[in-house]
Formats: structure tokens, sequence, C-alpha cells
């Protein structure tokens, strides 16, 4: 009964510190339902999203020693295979074409055998582009290496058999190529091999007839796979999901006992997305628990900002004789409705989120995650509430005397931590793991190469963690020094407010630092948690765009076949184009440097930084634009990547042979160049080994002109412009524009719907800086109101008492901001380079969003004016009447 007299009193009586200290348990629960919702939804999009474009899962490929009836036995008896059918591989000699009047020879191709209904049960291995999607069948490169389509005749060269002669029903394209023709079975971390220049599909009877004599004569030039698709119930985390499916195909290759390998490209795909889904977690821990953290740090200051008034009421209610277990179990009551009511509104604002922002309650997840994350977080907001309202209750009822309750605050001694120099021993620490972690060889997640398990190296975690509690600590430390022996200056700031009690002021500020400073520690903490969100997210979709840009070259690239002679004139044809700003022609050749054969890049010196927005961040020793210009200057340059420069030893100015197609005799001859720097990444060039070099001297050297490439910037959308020069070229050019190869080439991070964990993240970090400046202001200045009755009952005037208030709200929004910039800067830095693995290729520099910091900033003022104004108008109530309400 006396506990809910108690509570009842408190509703009636102080209705303020209950609502703030439930608001504060509040965010915490819906901070971390939401992102935790989140997160199992993106982990189960990852899932979704890397195992939607695999078109073939198992390629099982039967062994020399087996019977491929067998093997297709096999799988189609296996548990979990829903489809299974058999495809046939032979190798052709070469292929031939004559149109209109002209005959076109390729080297070795392959000729691929599929099964009727194939496409019907692997719909994404085959692409119609043109004529019949039935029949005999020509891939798109092949189809423009022999200038043939619908209609022609193909004649296909056997090994040691009379050619035969077959008609084009149909030119296609195959977007998984480099699966549908891997080596399966290759160990584990080998070279990939690249997919045939020249491919002819046929159904299965035309191929059996065309190449069983081959397969009686020479059985090594031909293989029979059979291609599974699998039911896909997998579990909703991609590394779940992988350990499923792999697991599965060692299962299948033991059964087949030695007849079959399997090529797992559904596994494939999800070994890549479970190391994303690490990172995901990952961006959860270092985004979303310092947001939890914070709002329990709220919560302990709004309960705390009640400190005084709590030990004053136990002091009467002890003078009363009420025992100490009864005060302890009032406190447990008052947290327990702190606790559920905070709890109930956090789940509420979680739902509420989820629906409009989200489109559903559960984020998308699934309803046993959604309500398991949504426990997890009322367990927390209950812990939240016990710890920041009934245990330092608990703790003042146990060891506070009557006399000791009714003591003034703000005369305690240093804390122990402050006299250790704990916070300067953090920042210590911080900078050592942040050296230790970020230098050479470091890896955030490790995955090694056929291991089905990885892992996070979470001694990263505690350089940020470090930097964060040792900022807010040395923001306390500096605070309380500069209210101690500050007087002075604070005396002369304020006096043109507060007047003759401009000392008085500047005494009373100087007594309560303890509570002013740990205010703005929060103040500090929560912007330094804002200011790293923000940066980090803009910068995180800042280097999406330079990786897709890196990879496509620019916003539609027209990627030529091998073999054609496509000039640098046809710039004009496609400038022409309707969307078309401007065309940048790359030639792209190969190169001997030594036995090793690289990718050479010929580039225009005087308009290919522009085109392509060539960012500095791509090369070593110099700017993009300095090392570019040296080609300009220097014809015979070239620039290198950091692999070959390691491998062959090379200087600045050394002499560099390589040996290059000559265009007229097609074979390879010496050229010589010089080595002037380093060139990181080049768009469109592979991530390992390649070559920059003039245009002009390359065409000079080789006798041609050729242009491999044309970089096109748009003014229309890519995808649009894409296909009018799709309209234009036909089927003699490749064209990918940029949207699409953002899909494609962007990790499956990209699931995590980075936009989406932005707007939750930045909304909570508005949030928390709101309450943290004005809530938590507005609280502290309440419980000190008898200074200001007592100045009002002297004589003080309006003027002189709002300087109470506003100077109080000038230090706590001043410090706090200096402290939560700086903090904010150096976690930021801090979290980009311990999270590079999340950017490809790693930022020059921090993108920063100055729109979303002044909205931040200004949120954090405006709540500062409203408390702070509030105050004022309290303060100058009638004297009466406030001293009453202070009895």
């Amino acid at each position: 009964m006396l506990g809910l007299t108690w509570l009842g009193g408190l509703l009636t009586r102080r209705p303020g510190r209950l609502v703030a200290a439930a608001a504060g348990v509040a965010v915490a629960v819906a901070l971390l339902a939401s992102l935790g919702s989140f997160l199992a939804a993106s982990k189960a999009t990852m899932t979704r999203r890397s195992v939607a474009d695999v078109a073939v899962d198992w390629q099982v490929e039967a062994q020399p020693v087996a019977a491929s009836a067998d093997v297709l036995a096999g799988v189609r008896g296996f548990a979990g295979v829903e489809r299974a059918l058999p495809v046939e591989f032979a190798a052709t000699t070469d292929l031939e074409a004559t149109v209109a009047g002209s005959t076109q020879t390729t080297g070795p191709g392959v000729v691929v055998g599929l099964p009727e209904g194939y496409r019907q049960v692997f719909g994404g291995e085959v692409r119609d582009l043109a004529g019949a999607g039935t029949g005999v069948l020509l891939a798109q490169q092949t189809a423009a290496n022999l200038h043939a389509g619908p209609g022609d005749t193909v004649t296909v060269g056997r090994a040691g058999l009379p050619p035969a002669r077959v008609r084009v029903d149909g030119v296609v394209d195959l977007p998984q190529a480099d699966s549908l023709f891997q080596k399966v079975g290759a160990p584990s971390g080998a070279q990939p091999q690249a997919p045939p220049d020249n491919v002819l599909l046929v159904p299965a009877g035309r191929w059996h007839a065309l190449f069983d004599p081959l397969a009686r004569a020479r059985p090594d030039l031909v293989r029979s796979q059979v291609h599974a698709r699998l039911v896909r119930r997998l579990p909703p985390d991609p590394a779940a999901a992988f350990t499923t499916v792999s697991g599965a195909a060692r299962n299948l290759e033991a059964r087949l006992a030695g007849a079959g390998l399997v090529g797992d490209n559904l596994g494939a795909a999800l070994a890549a997305a479970r190391s994303d889904a690490l990172y995901a977690q990952i961006l959860f821990v270092f985004l979303g628990l310092p947001g939890a953290i914070l709002a329990e740090l709220l919560t302990a200051a709004v309960a705390g900002a009640g400190g005084d008034r709590r030990r004053r009421e136990q002091a009467l209610l002890r003078a009363r004789g009420l025992a100490t277990g009864r005060l302890v179990r009032l406190a447990l009551a008052e947290a327990t409705l702190v606790g559920i009511v905070g709890v109930a509104a956090g789940l509420t604002v979680a739902l509420a989120i989820g629906r409009l922002g989200f489109g559903t309650a559960s984020f998308g997840a699934t309803p046993l995650a959604a309500a398991g994350w949504a426990g997890a977080a009322a367990l927390t907001g209950l812990v939240i509430a016990g710890a920041t309202v009934a245990l330092p209750a608990r703790r003042d009822a146990r060891t506070a005397t009557v006399h000791a309750a009714r003591q003034a605050l703000g005369r305690a001694g240093r804390p122990g931590w402050a006299h250790l120099g704990l916070d300067l021993w953090l920042l210590a620490a911080s900078g050592v793991v942040f050296w230790l972690t970020s230098r050479g060889g470091y890896q955030l997640v490790l995955a090694p190469e056929g291991v089905p398990t990885i892992s996070v190296n979470y001694w990263a975690f505690t350089g940020p963690a470090l930097l964060w509690a040792g900022t807010g600590l040395l923001a306390w430390r500096l605070a309380d020094a500069a209210l101690a022996y500050g007087r002075g200056p604070l005396r002369w700031a304020t006096r043109p407010l507060a007047g003759g009690l401009a000392g008085t002021v500047a005494a009373t500020l100087s007594r309560q630092r303890r509570l002013l400073a740990r205010s703005l520690v929060l103040v500090a903490l929560t912007l330094a948690f804002a200011i790293s969100t923000a940066v980090f997210n803009s910068t995180y979709r800042q280097q999406a765009e330079v990786d897709a840009r890196l990879s496509n070259g620019a916003d539609v690239t027209v990627t030529e076949p091998p073999g054609a002679a496509v000039g640098p004139q046809a710039v004009t044809e496609l400038a022409g184009i309707p969307g078309v700003r401007a065309v940048e022609p790359l030639q792209h050749r190969f190169a001997y440097v030594g036995s090793d054969l690289q990718d050479l890049y010929g580039v225009r010196p005087a308009t290919v930084v522009d085109a392509t927005s060539l960012q500095d961040a791509y090369f070593a020793g110099g700017t993009a634009r300095t090392l570019i210009g040296r080609l300009a200057s220097e014809p015979d340059g070239v620039l290198v990547s950091a692999e070959t420069v390691h491998d062959y030893q090379l200087q600045p100015g050394d002499p560099l042979t390589l040996r290059l197609q000559d265009g007229r005799t097609k074979t390879y001859r010496p050229v010589r160049f010089r080595y002037l720097g380093v060139a990181k990444e080049f768009p469109t060039a592979p991530r390992d080994s390649f070559l920059v070099a003039n245009a002009g001297y390359v065409a000079t050297a080789t006798g041609s002109d050729a242009v491999g490439e044309f970089l096109i910037d748009t003014t229309a959308p890519p995808q649009t412009v894409a296909g009018r020069i799709r309209a234009r070229l036909g089927l003699q050019a490749q064209v990918n524009d940029i949207t699409t190869t953002r899909q494609l080439v962007g990790s499956s991070l990209t699931a995590v719907d980075l936009a989406g964990l932005t707007r939750l993240e930045l909304a909570f970090a508005l949030l928390l800086a709101a309450a943290a400046t004005g809530l938590v202001l507005a609280l502290g200045l309440a419980e000190r109101r008898h200074t200001l009755t007592i100045a009002g009952a002297l004589g003080a005037r309006p003027r002189q008492l709002a300087a109470f208030v506003w100077a109080e709200a000038a230090v706590v929004t001043a410090g706090g901001l200096a402290a939560g910039i700086v903090g904010g800067w150096l976690l930021s830095a801090m979290l980009v380079k311990v999270l590079t693995g999340v950017f490809d290729p790693p930022p020059a520099a921090l993108s920063v969003p100055w729109t979303y910091l002044a909205l931040t900033a200004g949120v954090a003022l405006a709540a500062v004016a409203v408390a702070a104004g509030g105050a004022v108008r309290a303060s100058q109530r009638a004297v009466v009447r406030s001293l009453r309400e202070l009895v």
C-alpha cells in the first residue's frame, strides 16, 4: 500500500522526473529493437539477394572413370535437389563463317549441348539478344568475331574429324559465363580461368550427333556435367546458409564416391555474403550500441538530476521512522514503473518506425527474429531502469545518514579515476590499439579460404571504444578544471547580463561544476556519436559510388570485342546520341612484362583525368593530374601497378621494355617505356596488375589506334542512354551502365540498405542530441530552483536571475559542442580506418554531411533555448509560490 501511495505521489508531484527517466529507457529500447530487427532483416535480405542471380546451384562434373548416367541418377536422387539436367561440353579447334563475301575464322572454342527444357529450369544462364531463343545459338562475342547472326552458317572444327556445318538460329548473351565454364574441382585459392571467347550452344541431340565420335576418339576434349537446382529452404543468416549448402555439396561428393565433383555456385555466392553479414553486424556494434549506451547515460543523468531531492525525501522519511528496507522497496517500485513505461513506449516507437519507415513493423525480419530482438531490448530497458533509478536510490538509502542526506551537492572531491589519470590512459591505449590494428596486414573480418566459418577481429573494437570513453572523461576533467579555476573569466563573461551578481553567478557555476561537467560530457558524447555516425555513413555512400564508377569506368561504357579495329573517330558518332555529354576513348591492349601478361590502357593525358573522374587515391607518389600529366610531357612513360613495381624492383625513371602486339603483323614485339609512377586503381582495370600509358605513343609503336573502350558521361539516366547506344550499335559491342554495375559489383552490404540504417541511426542521434542538451539541462535547472528562488527573494532582478540560467546553459552547450566536435572528428577518422574492409577502394578523405551536422547543431541549440527559456520563466514566478514548492 505504501508503495502505491509513494508512486501516486511521484506521479502527482514529480511527473516530469518519471516521464524523463522513462523516455531515456524508451530511447534505448526503441534503438536496440529497431536496429536488431533491421540487422536480422538485412542478413535475410543478403541471403536472398546473393542467391537470387545464381542460375545453376551446383555443377556436378562426371569424372573420366564414371558413367555420366550414373552421376545424373546420383544427383537426382540426392535429398534437396529439385531438378537436375545433363549438359555436355566439347572443345572445337576453330569456328568459321562466311558473311557478305568475307570469311572470318576464330581460334579454339567450346560447343555446349543443352537438353530440352534447360532454359526453363535455369533461366538466368542464357539471355536472348537476336533471333530465336532455341536451336543453334551463338554467344554475343563469338557473333561479333565471326560477323555472323541468325540465318548464317558456321563451320565447326573438330580435332581429327571433318568440320561440321550448322545454321545459326539466334545470338545470346551468357551473363554467368565465369561459373558456366569454371574448372570444377580447382584447388581453393587457384586463379579462376577466363571463360572461352568463342561459344556455340546447340540442342543435346545435335551435340551428340556432332561430338560422340570425338568423345570416342579424343575423350579428353569432351566432358559431361549435371546442372542442379536445389530446394532453397535456407537459414536467413548467410553464414548458416553457406554452411548448410557447402556441407550438402561435400555430402553429395562423398555419396558419388569419386564419380563426380561439385562446383558449388550457390555456396560461392553465399561465401561472399557471409563476410558482408559480419560487416553488417560490426556496423550494428560500432554505430548502434553507442546509441544504447548514450540512452542509458541519459537516463542516469535524468535520475541523477533528481538525486538531491531524492536524498532530502529519504531523509524526511527516515526521520519519520521508515526502515531502510522499506526505502529500498520504494526505489524498486519507482524503477519498475519507469522500466515498464519505458519498455512499452520504446517497443511502440520501434513498431511505428518499422511500419512507417520500412513498411512492416518487423523491419522485414522473421517474426521469431523480431520477437527475439524485442525481448532482448525490453530486458535491456529494465536493466537500465534498475541501474539508473533503483541502484542509486538503494545506495543512498543504505549509506547516507539523515544529516548527510541534507547536505548540498557539488562539494565532493575529485573522483578516483581523475587522480589516476584514467582518461589519459584510455586515450593513450586507444592510440596504441589503433596503431596495432590499422597497420599493414590487418583484417577486421577473417574468412580463410575453404574454411566454412569466419570470425571478427574483436580486438579492433577496443580502439574506438577507448577513444569514446577517454574523450568523455577528458571533457569532464577539462570542464571541472575550467569551472574550478576560471571564476575570473566567468565573472567577466556574465557581467553584462548579471550586473552586480556576476561574482555570485560565477561562484554558483563553480560550486555546481560536478553536475555541469556531467551534463557537458553527455552532450559531448552524444554529439561525437552523431558526428561519427553521419560521417561514416556519408563516406560509405561516397565510396559505393566511387567503386561503381571505378568498375564501370563511367556512366556508360562501350566495350569493343577482341580483334575489333574501331578507332577514336567513333567518338563523333557516340557523342551525337541524345543524352551523351562527353566521350573518352580508352585503348585496351595486352602487354608482356617479362613473362607476365598484363592489361595495358592507353589514355589521352589531356582529357582523361576530367572525363573519368580520376581520384588521387588511385595513384601513389603524386596526384592523378600530376602523374597523368607526366605521360603528356614524357610520352614514353608508363604508370605501373604496385604489385609489378614490387615484383620487378622498379625505381622511377627505370627503362621498362614491354612486348605489345603489332597492329599489322599481330605478333608481339618489344617497345621501350620508362617507369614514371604507381597506379593503384584505374577505371575498368583489374585489381592486381595493369599498365597505363600514353595512347598516342602506343598507337605509334604498334601501328594501330584501335580503341577498346569508350567511356561516356551522360546528361540523361545512364540506363536510358545505354539503351539508345545498344539500339545504335547492335550486337557489335557490349554496353554497360553504372546503375546496373552498381548493383552487380557493390558489396552485398548494399542489401543492408545503408540508407535505411542511416535513417535509423541519424534519427536516434538527433533525438539523443536534443535530449542530452535540452532535457538534462531543464531537469538540472529545475532541481536547482532554490538558488534562483533565494536570489529572487533577496531582490535580484529578472535579468540577473536569467544570467544564472543562461550562464549554465552556455557552459554546457559550448563545452559540449567543442568536445563533441573534436571527439567526433577523431572517432570518424578512426572508424573509417578500422572499417577499411567495408570500403572499396578506401576513401582519400572523409565525406562530411554538413547539412545533417548543421541540423543536429540547430536541434541541440533549439533544445537548449527551450530548456533555458522555460527555466527563466520559472525563475520569475512569484517567490512565495516557489518557496512553497521547495518545501
